[in-house]
């Protein structure tokens, strides 16, 4: 249904360049718009007029019309005056109404078929056939985001989204929980993995900008028919869970470009556990400070170079060297062996895994 606001502010612009008195009734004769208290009329008569067969009736000095949809009167629109005019303004108000009621179902009904087309809940006969009704093509390279925002400002984010990426574009916006805003976004053939993550760059300096709030987007891969679409979406489902975990520095994360981080969420959990417990025991790191995290981190992205880690960190060799030492005396490993690097750097992604998991279960 049409929201009451939107149908005052199409009769108001009518009664301006027409300077008509409009009057807009749902059936059971309550008034919803009108663009002068002297244009209403008894409720008796909407109610006698919705019941008759007629689609057009003219009642003392009003025409009244009806607006149908699908067989249903939805409204019943009044123009106050006896001469053609008036006849006339009320056929342009039934048809701009009309095709409001029109656009609104459509919307309303593609964004039904989406979020049941996200949650697997279609038939792959039901995909075409509906999609073929809402005019929607079915082989076109498409991928689906996700934008992550504060609960109070997922409208702003979903209004801010519609802004740019519209559905005369074949884009379409949509949610199916309370916790993020989808993107489902037309793609030209030859979209790169460059182009998503541009995409997704984008929306995350927009919400900065002009909602002026911090927003994680997570994307999954490009598929090439709309019976696929789930399929991205629980993509990046994946991409925005792994990427809070492993890569919570990062605004945008990709399925494609989640590494070991993938793997890691994928495995049981005992078997997790397990792993920590053979390279930790009892010395499970579990909170490093910060100082130790940005040393280890500096020295990982430099490829265990001490020389070049402790120059970008202003610190002197041996007190870098004393640090890694420290980290060895703990938990045994030589973090400057390869190996033990690897080893290192993966059961510590596990234990920000294990409690990403114990945290999600409290809340």
């Amino acid at each position: 249904m049409i929201s009451s606001q939107v149908i005052q502010t199409s009769i108001d612009e009518l009664r301006a360049i027409t300077k008509v008195e409009l009057s807009v009734y749902e059936p059971s004769g309550v008034g919803i718009a009108h663009t002068s208290k002297s244009s209403a009329i008894p409720e008796a008569l909407i109610i006698g007029f919705a019941a008759s067969p007629a689609d057009s009736q003219v009642i003392g000095n009003h025409h009244l019309m009806k607006i149908h949809d699908d067989g249903e009167i939805l409204y019943i629109v009044v123009a106050t005056g006896m001469d053609d005019e008036a006849y006339m303004v009320a056929r342009i108000a039934v048809s701009q109404l009309q095709n409001l009621a029109i656009a609104y179902r459509e919307r309303y009904d593609r964004n039904n078929f989406f979020q049941n087309l996200l949650l697997d809940n279609l038939l792959l006969v039901d995909i075409h056939n509906r999609a073929r009704k809402l005019h929607l093509e079915t082989n076109v390279p498409r991928a689906v985001f996700l934008v992550e925002t504060k609960k109070e400002k997922d409208g702003i984010a979903m209004e801010l989204l519609r802004e740019i990426f519209t559905m005369q574009a074949g884009d379409y916006i949509t949610s199916v929980d309370e916790e993020n805003v989808i993107l489902i976004k037309n793609l030209a053939d030859n979209s790169t993995p460059d182009a998503l993550e541009d995409v997704a760059n984008t929306i995350v300096d927009m919400m900065n900008t002009e909602a002026m709030t911090n927003v994680r987007v997570a994307y999954g891969t490009v598929v090439q028919e709309l019976k696929d679409v789930s399929k991205s979406y629980k993509e990046a489902k994946m991409a925005l869970d792994v990427g809070k975990i492993f890569y919570a520095e990062k605004d945008v994360a990709a399925y494609s470009s989640l590494g070991i981080g993938r793997l890691i969420y994928q495995l049981p959990v005992n078997l997790c556990k397990l792993f920590i417990e053979e390279i930790f025991g009892e010395n499970v790191p579990a909170d490093l400070d910060e100082e130790t995290l940005n040393t280890l981190n500096k020295f990982f992205e430099n490829n265990l170079n001490v020389s070049e880690t402790s120059r970008q960190l202003f610190v002197h060799r041996n007190t870098l060297v004393y640090r890694i030492e420290k980290i060895q005396k703990v938990t045994g490993l030589d973090l400057r062996s390869f190996d033990d690097a690897l080893t290192f750097k993966i059961a510590l992604m596990v234990v920000n895994y294990m409690k990403y998991l114990d945290n999600h279960s409290k809340t």
